[in-house]
């Protein structure tokens, strides 16, 4: 029997507190493909949607990917985007109905739009109303979903990643598949039980290179090989979300005895926050870490310093300026920087003509209160790009990713990276493409939270965090929370449970 699944990946991360709201223009910039288009851009790569083919593939599915889109992280999602992007999963849902066996998207879990909290639940529910309360679905979500009980109730099947820095995505999507199959053919008939515990998110962002995470995982994929159980997935959750169901959740898709499963779920989720203060970073201030990268003596590699706080891939605007001051002030030697999120920046240097000696007031535009006013800069314009790169690491090897309009200016020892679009660091090719090799620096300062570890740990020798007081501050009692349910752990530190 040949089987119909439609498929399709509709993806954001919203921080709620970001005064920049998501439009569907920022779905096409960062990537929105359609049909066929979306399968030559990301049907080969590391991603959901290269999952499910393979599985399509090895099962000969007839599979009907209808769209793959993404905005970089950044505040809620307008109801026009919503409506745009979900319409052509909706529509051929509808149009299809009688011939779908499955349906199997890839999704993150933690987008909130401006109508509606919890974004993939309503998508759900939405084509729920469509194919009925039988067709399976099977979902693939970050590790940093916020898991609702809506997508429990909505999805069959829900696969989250496994890694942070995320590196299972299409693992992720070849096994939502590969349950999905079984579903389809009868053979299993599986649903999704949650545990959450009151916490804003797990106290060390789910990192799994390191930590807690590690043994949680084990006893994961332990548990999934157990009679009747298909899937755990451990949801490290997002704390920028302002919304009523935040915070870590463990999950099990399974049958039979779902006492039992429920138990263990809850003996992990236990486990999370019996662990919520042993926090694994060292987060220095822009101050200790510019003194640190000043002292450092470079043998392996560089020192990389890496601005938490300030991560576009958690809806940091990506132009808090207190790291570049303090390293600037520090005169380092041999330094690079990227990316200073500044579309003005980024066109008025594209005036000048490589080699001329410039001045630029840069970053700081979106909001000071939240890493910094503008810096006044001088220095030399070393060039002009339309921002494009093609990935070759861990995790985004083989796709083609652009910045936008960007320029590349050395400002005494430090070469930095303007760009138009926000995009956290997480691949070589990242500073590789503008002329700036990092392996070749002495002190490199990057924004991201956690991904870069997946490229540049490799070239590095000595990785530091710091937290610039931007948008993703690790003090989440400076943002201005009203949704989330009262107590939660870390606002009510002396909750008890």
């Amino acid at each position: 029997m040949t089987f119909t699944v439609l498929s399709a990946e509709f993806a954001h991360e919203t921080n709620t507190f970001s005064v920049r709201q998501t439009q569907y223009s920022n779905f096409m910039d960062r990537y929105g493909f359609f049909g066929d288009q979306a399968i030559q851009e990301r049907g080969e790569a590391n991603t959901e949607l290269a999952g499910f083919r393979d599985v399509a593939r090895q099962q000969g599915w007839r599979l009907i990917h209808v769209l793959s889109a993404s905005a970089e992280p950044a505040g809620f999602v307008v109801r026009d985007a919503f409506d745009r992007l979900t319409a052509p999963i909706l529509v051929a849902a509808r149009e299809k109905r009688g011939e779908l066996s499955g349906i199997i998207l890839g999704l993150h879990g933690a987008m909130v739009t401006d109508f509606c909290e919890d974004g993939e639940g309503e998508l759900l529910r939405r084509l729920r109303e469509i194919v009925g309360p039988k067709l399976p679905i099977a979902i693939t979500l970050d590790l940093h979903a916020n898991v609702t009980q809506a997508m429990c109730d909505h999805a069959n099947i829900i696969v989250s990643y496994k890694t942070y820095p995320h590196i299972d995505m299409r693992e992720a999507g070849r096994h939502a598949g590969q349950v999905l199959h079984r579903a389809m053919k009868g053979e299993i008939h599986p649903r999704t039980i949650r545990a959450h515990r009151p916490m804003l998110d797990e106290a060390n962002g789910g990192r799994t290179d390191i930590g807690p995470m590690i043994g949680r995982f084990e006893q994961a994929r332990a548990y999934e090989k157990k009679p009747g159980v298909y899937a755990v997935s451990i949801n490290a959750g997002f704390g920028n979300a302002d919304i009523k169901e935040v915070g870590p959740t463990v999950l099990v898709t399974a049958e039979g005895d779902m006492k039992t499963h429920q138990a263990f779920a809850e003996g992990i989720a236990d486990d999370i926050w019996a662990k919520r203060f042993d926090v694994l970073n060292r987060y220095y201030s822009v101050e200790e870490a510019a003194a640190i990268a000043k002292d450092y003596k470079r043998g392996k590699g560089p020192i990389i310093i890496a601005d938490y706080a300030d991560n576009p891939g958690g809806g940091g605007y990506g132009d808090s300026t207190e790291l570049l001051r303090a390293m600037l002030a520090a005169n380092l030697k041999e330094a690079c920087f990227g990316p200073m999120v500044d579309p003005e920046a980024a066109q008025e240097l594209r005036r000048y003509k490589v080699g001329q000696n410039v001045q630029v007031w840069l970053g700081g535009k979106t909001d000071a209160r939240f890493g910094g006013a503008p810096l006044k800069l001088e220095g030399r314009l070393e060039l002009i790009s339309d921002g494009d790169y093609v990935g070759d690491g861990p995790m985004v090897g083989g796709l083609r990713l652009s910045f936008g309009p960007s320029a590349v200016v050395r400002v005494a020892d430090t070469a930095v990276l303007v760009t138009t679009e926000p995009a956290q660091m997480l691949d070589l090719q990242q500073f590789r493409a503008f002329g700036i090799d990092p392996a070749r620096h002495s002190v490199v300062g990057l924004k991201s939270m956690q991904h870069f570890r997946a490229a540049f740990e490799p070239i590095a020798g000595k990785v530091i965090v710091c937290d610039s007081g931007a948008l993703c501050t690790t003090h989440l009692e400076r943002l201005p929370y009203k949704n989330v349910p009262r107590p939660i752990f870390p606002l009510d530190r002396d909750l008890a449970i």
